[in-house]
């Protein structure tokens, strides 16, 4: 009788993992303003937060933003901006890694995030990491973790040439170059399938079963403005501007967003 409760527990496990519930969120390089907060919060139950610079920026417009955005129901995803392979080049990218993961810790310490939230790794470049650039991820990773925090990386989850006549994925080669580091993912794909395109799903489906990919934890799967030569098979939906905007925001500078759906309503864990 034990053994029979035992495995109909350990099955009822396995059913609830495999059909757990998705959330929908947003992520963009610049705040949008706290007049905004309210028509998002409406569609989304996270947001990104930037601690630092975002690619291509000098500063982060999100410093000082998690009280009001905690207020108003958001979840988050800690974002920090990552190295590219230019930076790397001739440097113990190991030793970068470890630097700039203690800038990271600091930056969400400072902004009052809890110790041990996850903060990811943004890794603009995709394809196969470079040999400096998995050293610098998994020393960033790792410093974070013996820091008391959680480390995982934003990537990319589009195919590309492997040159050995098959495709790979940034994604796929963290997995698989982690092995059981298991680090979580958050992995941009707005291709469609299996995008939807600029739409926000009722049910939105889990990362990892959307991508097969067992270690991501949160999919980017519209970005805005719209990328045609990753999106040219997606449904019409992004407005004129090529932009993604959730229901009932104005179409403008500050309204419109990437779209994602995650494991959690707090990815980051960082109410």
């Amino acid at each position: 009788m034990r053994a029979g409760l035992w495995l109909m527990a350990a099955v009822m496990m396995v059913s609830t993992a495999a059909c757990g519930q998705a959330f929908n969120g947003m992520d963009r390089n610049d705040y949008p303003g706290d007049t905004m907060l309210g028509a998002l919060h409406k569609s989304f139950s996270y947001t990104s937060y930037w601690l630092n610079a975002p690619p291509g920026e000098k500063a982060t417009t999100w410093t000082g933003k998690r009280a009001v955005l905690r207020e108003r129901g958001f979840g988050f995803m800690l974002l920090w901006n990552g190295r590219l392979d230019k930076e790397l080049k001739g440097k113990d990218a190991a030793s970068v890694g470890r630097s700039d993961a203690a800038a990271a810790v600091a930056a969400a310490a400072s902004e009052g995030f809890p110790k041990g939230a996850l903060i990811f790794l943004d890794q603009e470049e995709g394809g196969r990491l470079l040999p400096e650039q998995l050293s610098y991820v998994l020393g960033w990773v790792d410093a974070v973790r013996r820091a008391g925090w959680h480390g995982g990386v934003y990537c990319s989850g589009l195919p590309v040439d492997d040159g050995n006549g098959g495709t790979i994925t940034t994604a796929q080669d963290i997995e698989r170059q982690a092995g059981s580091w298991k680090i979580p993912l958050w992995v941009a794909r707005d291709e469609c399938p299996p995008s939807p395109g600029c739409m926000i799903e009722s049910k939105p489906r889990l990362p990892s079963a959307a991508l097969g990919l067992p270690d991501a934890v949160v999919w980017q799967y519209a970005l805005s403005p719209r990328r045609p030569e990753f999106t040219g098979g997606c449904p019409k939906n992004y407005a004129e501007d090529g932009h993604c905007y959730a229901p009932g925001v104005y179409h403008g500078p500050y309204g419109f967003v990437d779209l994602d759906t995650a494991s959690s309503a707090d990815p980051s864990s960082g109410r």
